[in-house]
């Protein structure tokens, strides 16, 4: 009976200690509650505070104080889309009397410049955790070699070698358990650097080839003027010679049609000579005699008085 009842003390245990979440940031996390279906209402908390309640009777979730945009409710589930730092730290859920504590760590890992650094220069890794109670927990680094930097969660780098080039680790315990987050860094050789030709280098020197066996064209005699050589202004000018004799084709062309058509409507106003008249070689008809009609004798003149 003694060993049913520290059994049960010690699964009470770890149902208290709750459980550890580790994400990015921008990761998505979702916290298990400890019922998939609840008969009663369901609370979701943020250590005191309430951040959604399911009311059994409604079926609706209420909103609590602090509740962010980027939580949903997912059954009995709370979902956290798009995580920030600002979402780190404890969660609970409270459902038919069952109690179920998680707490989200974010973690973030950075090397500045850039996580490809260049032989010899400098840089600075930096390891940041979120949520940790207390929050001044210890965090180092472990080098690629094995070696660790304790309780620091920067390394400045002040001089880049070789043997920096690996994967380094971020470690932090919490609650008795101990969590890794790794780093690539890779190193690069510096890019040689080009001297530029020195300015006292005579023309003499210049002019000879720098490689004894390469072939150098002579240098091009076109007259350039603005840009274009002189085969190009001769065809430029051929064009436009063109463009001008096609104008004054056209505006001669068009005078000698305007000419033609007025001489033809000064034709066209002329009277028909005779020789255009029709001729007839019939003979014409004579002419009717008029009816109805008494020929009168003319009317005799009037006499004058002789003049004395």
């Amino acid at each position: 009976m003694k060993t049913i009842v520290w059994f049960g003390f010690v699964l009470g245990a770890l149902s208290a200690a709750g459980e550890v979440i580790l994400k990015k940031p921008g990761q998505k996390a979702t916290f298990q509650c400890s019922v998939e279906t609840h008969t009663q209402n369901l609370v979701w908390n943020r250590g005191n505070d309430p951040i959604i309640r399911v009311n059994l009777k409604t079926g609706f979730p209420v909103k609590g104080p602090k509740h962010k945009d980027n939580m949903k409710l997912r059954g009995t589930s709370l979902e956290i889309s798009g995580v920030t730092e600002e979402d780190a730290g404890k969660f609970i859920c409270i459902a038919d009397g069952k109690r179920k504590e998680v707490t989200l760590l974010v973690v973030s890992v950075s090397a500045s410049p850039s996580s490809e650094l260049q032989l010899g220069s400098e840089a600075t890794l930096q390891c940041r955790v979120k949520g940790l109670n207390p929050p001044d927990s210890p965090v180092q680094w472990k080098r690629p070699d094995g070696s660790t930097n304790s309780g620091s969660q920067t390394v400045q780098l002040k001089s880049v070698a070789h043997s920096d080039e690996g994967n380094w680790q971020c470690m932090f315990a919490y609650e008795g358990g101990t969590y890794i987050e790794s780093l690539e860094i890779k190193v690069r050789d510096p890019v040689p650097k080009t001297t530029a030709p020195s300015s006292s280098t005579s023309s003499k020197d210049v002019s000879k080839p720098t490689c004894p066996h390469c072939f150098n064209p002579p240098p091009s005699t076109d007259v350039v003027l603005l840009g274009l050589s002189w085969w190009m202004w001769v065809a430029v000018g051929v064009g436009c010679l063109a463009v001008v004799l096609l104008m004054v084709f056209v505006i001669v062309l068009c005078k000698r049609i305007k000419r033609r058509k007025v001489r033809m409507l000064r034709n066209g106003r002329q009277p028909l000579n005779p020789k255009m008249y029709c001729q007839c070689h019939h003979p014409a008809a004579a002419a009717k005699p008029q009816q109805g009609r008494r020929k009168e004798k003319p009317s005799a003149l009037p006499l004058q008085p002789l003049l004395a």
